[in-house]
């Protein structure tokens, strides 16, 4: 299972949010490019980027930020936050992004979802962030009426091999993911889930892998101290 450090970005600085609430926002780093070389540093195969403004704003606010991650670090990096069109999909692309997470535009452009996959692949991934079940969306700030599972198997359909599932009510909580709902969507289809909100402790990572996930975002816990990526990727190498 892969280990995914967190960057999340607003106004050019690596930030979190409290359940995704713009108005609790904690500042952890003036530079997201030196956080993602301090995660390398640790030992992360693949960061993990999400453009908090963009998310809101439908428009890819900090792309210049982005890039100077992409070029800080030789590990691959997954972005999503406000990808609604083609052209930021082939400017992240072209930029050196290894994976382009879609979000909104899965609920509410679905052609724009085969589109991008006709033409990148595996390289587009789609986020799928619920609270309480249903997909929600605009960064968080809508909730659809879309059944998280639905929209999972209609994206299995199109070619999607790869979801980031996003448990609203447990994202920066410290409290552990929603296990059940991660248990439902892995098995609900082939499609690789990487599991996001919650994950703070070394069980929480052990319970995830027994389960079968592809990958864990880990947020919060890392930028707080209560966890250690160096220990935690040196504990399942034993």
């Amino acid at each position: 299972m892969i280990l995914f450090p967190a960057i999340d970005i607003r106004d050019g600085k690596c930030v979190r949010l409290i359940q995704g609430d713009y108005d609790q926002e904690v500042i952890y780093h003036d530079s997201p490019s030196e956080m993602a070389k301090e995660w390398e540093k640790q030992g992360a195969t693949y960061i993990h980027v999400v453009d908090l403004d963009g998310a809101r704003s439908g428009n890819a606010l900090n792309r210049t930020a982005i890039g100077e991650i992409v070029r800080s670090v030789s590990i691959p990096v997954q972005v999503g936050g406000g990808v609604r069109e083609m052209g930021s999909v082939e400017a992240h692309i072209n930029s050196g992004v290894s994976r382009v997470i879609i979000g909104t535009a899965a609920i509410e452009n679905p052609q724009f979802v085969e589109k991008a996959v006709a033409s990148y692949g595996e390289k587009i991934a789609v986020s799928i962030d619920a609270r309480n079940g249903l997909v929600a969306t605009n960064g968080w700030t809508e909730t659809s009426d879309v059944k998280a599972v639905d929209l999972l198997n209609r994206l299995a359909a199109v070619g999607i091999e790869t979801v980031v599932y996003t448990d609203i009510l447990k994202d920066g909580m410290m409290q552990g993911p929603n296990f059940d709902e991660l248990r439902l969507m892995n098995e609900a289809s082939k499609i690789d889930i990487i599991a996001s909100g919650g994950v703070s402790t070394e069980n929480d990572v052990k319970r995830l892998e027994q389960m079968g996930l592809y990958g864990a975002i880990i947020g919060k816990a890392l930028y707080e101290g209560s966890i250690s990526l160096e220990q935690l990727l040196e504990v399942r190498k034993s």
